[in-house]
């Protein structure tokens, strides 16, 4: 500091000291800076208004118990057809009346979770994989009443589940809150039955928000470092009004305990989908009758869309209502019903939360020029499986008139290669990818032998030879990279886009 400037100081302070500001100047910082960094102190208040609408799930199930040879005998030693002789044995000497062992038929296997009520009447919530296949389900409550209680519904996709149970007298029951407004660095309380343990209760803050885990296709979790243990899954991630923000699902542990990152998924994700269940008893979601994937810098470049966005059509549904709409594959979805797609994975849950039937405007960019279509949604069936992008692996693959472009060893498709890959009637064009360079971008994108090579930059690939042609042409325009449309041994397609050499 120069000595005109200490001079300036001393003399803004003498100033202010004469005006008796200096307690003010001095006091307004300390007072503000311990406020904006603690948080409360104490959550006892919470903890003890929101405990009692919290539960503890027991779900048992029986299996019927068939033992084979292959399984254990008595003392659980590796049985023999002798034991079978002498269950034989046994069950004829109980049948004439003659006593001895009974043999177990069936056994039980039990898990622990938590719930937490939302009607006073006695709906209760919790994980669908809580109570999955169980038998028999019972609401252990804080004072230890125990209900057993009634299956509503559950949806595996969500991991959710509804129950309901018979109180005498009407139940503490919790609210859900607008997940949406949940910021990163607020203070949240977990309440549940980690290890069994009943009513524990532990804090922290929110850590991150849309989270994807790759657990299912509407990911975005909550992230919290508020402990979430096993027994935890099911129960309510509180915020500082006592109302609940998300279901605790899930934690990313080596060692199956908290290392402070839990996840909840939130509380406006799951509502939609309780409501349903209550309604109907089973989800009835939006469905565009497309599969899609990510688009990345190549594809983007590709296809001429500009910057990095949306949803690439890799298929459409032959029975969809996106096919009667004209979406084809290769069109990419930037907005659905008035709502930007960024990434693909924004795209399934804009679609399941809206309403079957709906008519949505759906904006696709298609040869680089933006598209608008008009679209009636369907029903998303419970039973519908996501496709599998798996294909059949196999080693030593003979090189029947193969030729090598972008790293593949490719074949026309033969009745011996379709036998061998088991590749479905409904894929009658293309040609089989046999082999790849395990150095090339193809092995990097992840190619495999037994898929089939439909089109290159969207041009139809009719035989290897036509390949090899295709890719020189690219080659010698100039192009980096090749936009690849390859389908599966069941005919589900997908975009790779494969650099050139």
């Amino acid at each position: 500091m120069t000595s005109a400037a200490s001079v300036s100081l001393f003399t803004a302070l003498r100033r202010a000291l004469a005006a008796g500001l200096v307690g003010a100047l001095v006091a307004l910082p300390l007072a503000a800076t311990p406020a904006r960094a603690k948080g409360p102190d104490s959550l006892a208040d919470l903890a003890a208004s929101v405990q009692d609408a919290v539960v503890n799930i027991s779900a048992t199930q029986t299996v019927d118990q068939k033992r084979s040879s292959k399984e254990a005998g008595p003392g659980g030693q590796p049985s023999t057809p002798f034991d079978e002789l002498f269950e034989e044995f046994l069950k004829r000497r109980q049948q004439q009346g003659q006593g001895g062992p009974e043999l177990p038929r069936q056994r039980k296997s039990a898990s622990l979770g938590s719930g937490f009520v939302i009607d006073a009447s006695g709906i209760v919530i919790t994980n669908n994989h809580v109570i999955a296949d169980a038998n028999e389900v019972t609401v252990i409550f804080t004072d230890g009443q125990k209900l057993k209680a009634e299956v509503i519904g559950k949806d595996q996709k969500v991991d959710v589940a509804v129950l309901k149970v018979k109180p005498e007298k009407p139940l503490k029951a919790v609210k859900f809150a607008d997940s949406d407004k949940a910021r990163v660095g607020d203070w949240v309380l977990a309440v549940g039955n980690p290890f069994g343990l009943g009513g524990s209760v532990t804090a922290g803050i929110v850590s991150a928000r849309n989270r994807n885990i790759d657990s299912g296709p509407y990911d975005n979790y909550i992230q919290t470092d508020a402990s979430i243990n096993k027994g935890n899954s099911g129960g309510p991630l509180f915020n500082l009004d006592g109302e609940v923000i998300g279901i605790n699902t899930a934690i990313l542990s080596p060692s199956g305990g908290s290392v402070g990152i839990g996840f909840a998924t939130p509380a406006n994700t799951v509502q939609p989908v309780i409501e349903q269940l209550q309604k109907f008893g089973e989800t009835r979601r939006g469905w565009l009758g497309v599969r899609i994937q990510n688009v990345d810098d190549t594809i983007a470049e590709n296809l001429g869309i500009g910057q990095t966005r949306g949803a690439l059509v890799a298929g459409v549904d032959d029975k969809g209502p996106s096919k009667t709409a004209g979406l084809k594959a290769g069109d990419v979805i930037v907005k659905f019903d008035g709502k930007a797609i960024k990434e693909s994975r924004d795209l399934p849950k804009l679609v399941a939360a809206t309403p079957v039937g709906k008519e949505v405007e759906v904006l696709i960019v298609r040869n680089g020029k933006e598209q608008t279509k008009s679209i009636k949604l369907g029903r998303l069936e419970d039973g519908e499986k996501l496709a599998s992008n798996d294909s059949p692996k196999s080693e030593n693959i003979e090189k029947t008139a193969a030729q090598k472009a972008l790293g593949l060893e490719l074949s026309s498709l033969s009745d011996e290669l379709r036998n061998r890959f088991q590749i479905k009637e409904n894929v009658k064009n293309g040609v089989i990818i046999t082999g790849v360079d395990p150095r090339s971008d193809a092995a990097d994108k992840r190619l495999q032998a037994g898929e089939i090579l439909l089109e290159i930059n969207q041009e139809p690939v009719a035989d290897p030879a036509d390949a090899v042609k295709k890719v020189k042409a690219l080659k010698d325009g100039g192009k980096k990279s090749a936009l690849l449309i390859v389908a599966n041994a069941q005919g589900d397609t997908h975009f790779v886009a494969l650099t050139l050499d």
